[in-house]
């Protein structure tokens, strides 16, 4: 009995010695000083570039956060002083934060362009306890930054994810990182051999998941389109890019994220980019520009915004979405024709309340007729909204264009 009960207790022992107790959660801030956070992967490459002039053109295509293609202190300092009074601020990734945390952020922490501190891109679950660690030591020293870690989509591999459960990957990391959001990536959109265009089945699955936990957990997300052209993925149009961003935000996306600004060594000598590996602007560059202008006027609508609802509807719906059964009572019908159907996003943000309708065919333009009730004002980007009387109840979509009502 008493080998029994020793047993028990060193049993007890080894299991409160093993297991690391859930970290209390950063508490995040909006790094991008009240606008809404726009960022670009991969945005000024090399120390060369790191030039006032560069992060005022990249400031002119409407971004305000920077993870710049560098990788040492010294580079990452001269970003950050490349960068002041232009209206970005850096994500700093370097080898040094990972062997120095305390003496990194004793040299950098306190600049005012530094938005925050890069982790990993896409890791393991394998392994969170090392980066939950590395993670602790920055925050021992300043908890005040973004902590910046973006995970696999539901497309990769167990090998890649180190599990056959997606959810579970999104879970743990929250509960074991603590990093008090989420950033992930999924590039929905590819072309076969012959160039016909299609979008991943798991895409929508992917953002009703990553959404589904960010809420459960009380924390916001951050999403990606895809604006370089490279392996099978074709070059940005304007409707695909509209489709992903659109979608993002209808899901309550708090930060958007391009691959990339800048194209990336290795991923080919493409012009359908934001910028050339020449280092000049390419033709994707006019696209993001005056996409990142309309989603930044549309800031007091998603900015801190909280999903009530988002449904979708047509014949076929994507996978691990739910069917349109409700609309908000302020609507009094919404129907559509010409296309697969469409992504319904019913949003809350300070007094007022949002009905969100996108066009989720990425092929179909899509007639879409919206009747609401005479509170209901028509939500206009970058102008002030009109009566819904002034507007007509049948509209055309293009592929990833929506429509906006508000009502009080």
């Amino acid at each position: 009995m008493m080998n029994k009960v020793v047993i028990v207790m060193l049993m007890l022992i080894a299991s409160v010695v093993c297991t690391r107790a859930l970290p209390v959660r950063h508490k995040y801030s909006n790094p991008a000083s009240g606008e809404f956070p726009i960022l670009g992967w991969y945005s000024i490459r090399g120390l060369e570039n790191q030039t006032p002039e560069r992060y005022r053109e990249m400031r002119q295509c409407g971004f305000n956060l920077s993870f710049p293609l560098i990788d040492s202190l010294s580079e990452v300092k001269a970003a950050l002083e490349a960068s002041r009074g232009t209206g970005i601020k850096i994500i700093a990734a370097s080898a040094e934060l990972a062997e120095n945390p305390e003496s990194v952020i004793a040299q950098i922490g306190s600049h005012p362009q530094l938005a925050g501190y890069f982790f990993k891109d896409e890791p393991n679950c394998s392994h969170y306890p090392e980066l939950a660690r590395f993670v602790d030591k920055v925050r021992s020293v300043d908890d005040t930054k973004l902590l910046y870690l973006n995970l696999f989509p539901t497309y990769a591999p167990e090998q890649l994810t180190g599990t056959s459960d997606y959810d579970e990957y999104v879970e743990r990391y929250i509960n074991e990182l603590g990093t008090g959001f989420l950033s992930y990536d999924h590039y929905s959109i590819t072309a076969d051999s012959l160039g016909n265009i299609a979008m991943t089945g798991d895409y929508y699955k992917n953002l009703e998941i990553i959404s589904k936990h960010a809420r459960k957990a009380g924390i916001p997300f951050w999403a990606f389109a895809l604006s370089t052209a490279h392996y099978s993925f074709p070059a940005a149009t304007r409707e695909h890019l509209r489709l992903q961003m659109f979608s993002n935000l209808a899901y309550g996306a708090q930060g958007v994220q391009y691959f990339t600004y800048w194209q990336f060594p290795g991923l080919g000598d493409s012009k359908d980019v934001p910028v050339t590996n020449a280092g000049e602007r390419g033709s994707v560059w006019w696209l993001v520009r005056d996409l990142n202008r309309e989603i930044q006027s549309l800031a007091p609508v998603f900015l801190e915004a909280e999903v009530v609802d988002v449904s979708h509807t047509g014949d076929s719906i994507p996978d691990g979405t739910k069917k349109l059964e409700k609309l908000p009572d302020a609507i009094k019908s919404l129907t559509s024709k010409g296309g697969a159907g469409l992504l319904v996003s019913h949003l809350r943000n300070g007094e007022y309340e949002y009905m969100m309708v996108v066009n989720r065919d990425i092929h179909n333009n899509q007639e879409v007729e919206v009747r609401a009730g005479q509170n209901v004002e028509f939500v206009v980007a970058g102008d002030e909204p009109l009566p819904v009387s002034a507007v007509s109840t049948k509209l055309w979509l293009a592929p990833g264009d929506y429509l906006l009502y508000r009502w009080r």
